[in-house]
């Protein structure tokens, strides 16, 4: 059976250290082989419990149902806060419920066809980037989704591309804060008081620094321009400019900067992975991407810019979404109990941790149709159509759910379909990526693919 590589899960019980130092290394290889089978599991250690919930009833749940009596748990909180300060991503309560209030406006639905135009340029430009590297040698190609998914934040949110200075300059921190794997943090496994302080590396605080910096000059142009009416219609301008509906107050600086944070780490940085992992897959099985092709080069004329051609890929949209399955960007969310609750008999006390895991829940077993194996086309049976109901939560769900979803979707399914347009992707025999997570779900040693331009399959035929 040809599936796409997976990491050898944890065998055995270990220590409270070993777990951690597990980890730090991988999120994922870090977990036990059973949660791909089991329902629910405990974790229990001598200073708290937590609990992975897979049955889709309790993530149901804490998701939809009752996501206010499980808030964003507090260990999370600490490794992703020097660079996201109090952004929606991480905030709770009224705090987050008044930054949803003025963010979500900026994503609805009419919005994305406004913001289309810069995706499609920011397509554009990849293929002439990727130009030089079509020669059949193999690029690293989770750099250059990286760059493209950047470009696509910049353009949508300031107007501006990524060869802009300070774009760039932020560009380049990000890639260094990820190296300095915040969120593999002691206050994530220890349940300190608040009052505790919080130990970060070196390189976390200065990176963050760095880049709120940069966002903050962004920001404060942007402000500028708003108040001499040469602002753009764009992200940054709608988001600055709404008001709350309850208090009539906007974000202040500090608060635009948290928010702006946040687009770099589930905008771009998600939106990167899941490209790259499909990008990798239709390398992998190239049936799937002769048929991509088929479809993108029927539905787009890169010269023009035609709103209506994202209903019509429905390869690319089956293709991106089996990536997300298969490898979610975010592998797990984390809750915390607020007040007494019972999983499946359990009793699960205030303060524990509430973990769904759509790393595993995507992959369950006694969930899914061959859950290991690529099948873009299983959203179309019986089971695929139930489970993406009930179990497939790449932007999370409910309250919380991402609120760039539609956009990221737009993203994903419009940039695959135009790189598989202009160019055939191939795998680099013996040199298959390995998942990890730290932030997200990566590969250990990147994506090497081999690319050339598809006008050259037109000529070998002739």
């Amino acid at each position: 059976m040809d599936v796409p590589p997976k990491p050898v899960a944890r065998q055995g019980r270990v220590s409270l250290w070993t777990y951690f130092r597990l980890f730090k290394k991988d999120i994922l290889s870090a977990q036990p082989a059973h949660l791909y089978r089991a329902w629910m599991a405990e974790m229990r250690t001598p200073f708290f419990r937590s609990y992975l919930c897979n049955d889709p009833d309790l993530v149901d749940l804490v998701l939809k149902k009752r996501p206010k009596d499980f808030p964003k748990s507090e260990r999370i909180r600490v490794g992703l806060k020097p660079l996201l300060g109090e952004s929606v991503f991480i905030s709770n309560g009224e705090t987050w419920a008044r930054q949803r209030r003025i963010i979500d406006p900026a994503f609805e639905g009419g919005r994305l066809r406004t913001v289309f135009p810069s995706m499609w340029d920011c397509g554009n430009a990849a293929v002439e980037r990727l130009k030089p590297m079509a020669d059949g040698s193999p690029v690293e190609i989770e750099a250059q989704t990286s760059h493209l998914a950047m470009d696509v934040i910049f353009r949508t949110l300031f107007s501006v591309p990524i060869d802009h200075e300070i774009a760039n300059a932020a560009f380049e921190t990000f890639r260094e804060h990820q190296a300095a794997h915040p969120i593999a943090n002691i206050a994530a496994v220890l349940p300190l008081p608040k009052w505790f302080p919080r130990f970060h590396s070196r390189k976390t605080k200065e990176t963050a620094r760095t880049i709120r910096g940069l966002i903050g000059q962004l920001t404060q142009q942007r402000a500028a321009a708003i108040a001499d009416g040469t602002a753009p219609d764009d992200l940054a301008t709608k988001i600055m400019t709404t008001p709350d509906p309850e208090t009539g107050t906007v974000f202040e600086t500090e608060e635009m900067i948290d928010q702006v944070a946040i687009f770099f780490l589930a905008g771009h940085e998600t939106s990167a992975a899941a490209l790259a992992w499909a990008l990798y897959l239709l390398a992998r099985y190239p049936v799937w991407q002769d048929k991509l092709a088929e479809e993108a080069l029927a539905e787009i004329d890169p010269e023009k810019i035609y709103f209506s051609a994202l209903s019509k890929l429905r390869h690319s949209r089956s293709v991106f979404r089996e990536a997300m399955r298969l490898y979610p960007p975010v592998p797990m969310y984390v809750r915390e109990a607020t007040c007494p609750e019972q999983f499946r008999g359990r009793k699960v006390k205030p303060g524990s941790q509430v973990i769904i895991s759509p790393w595993h829940l995507h992959r369950h077993e006694r969930l899914w149709d061959r859950p290991d194996e690529f099948d873009p086309g299983r959203f179309d049976t019986p089971n695929g159509k139930e489970c993406l109901r009930s179990a497939y939560i790449p932007f999370s769900a409910g309250a919380r759910v991402c609120p760039g979803s539609a956009f990221a979707m737009a993203e994903g399914v419009l940039l695959l379909s135009m790189l598989v347009r202009a160019y055939r992707f191939e795998v680099v025999k013996g040199d298959d990526p390995m998942p990890v997570a730290h932030l997200t779900v990566r590969s250990a040693n990147g994506i090497r693919l081999r690319l050339t331009p598809r006008s050259d399959d037109s000529n070998k035929e002739n």
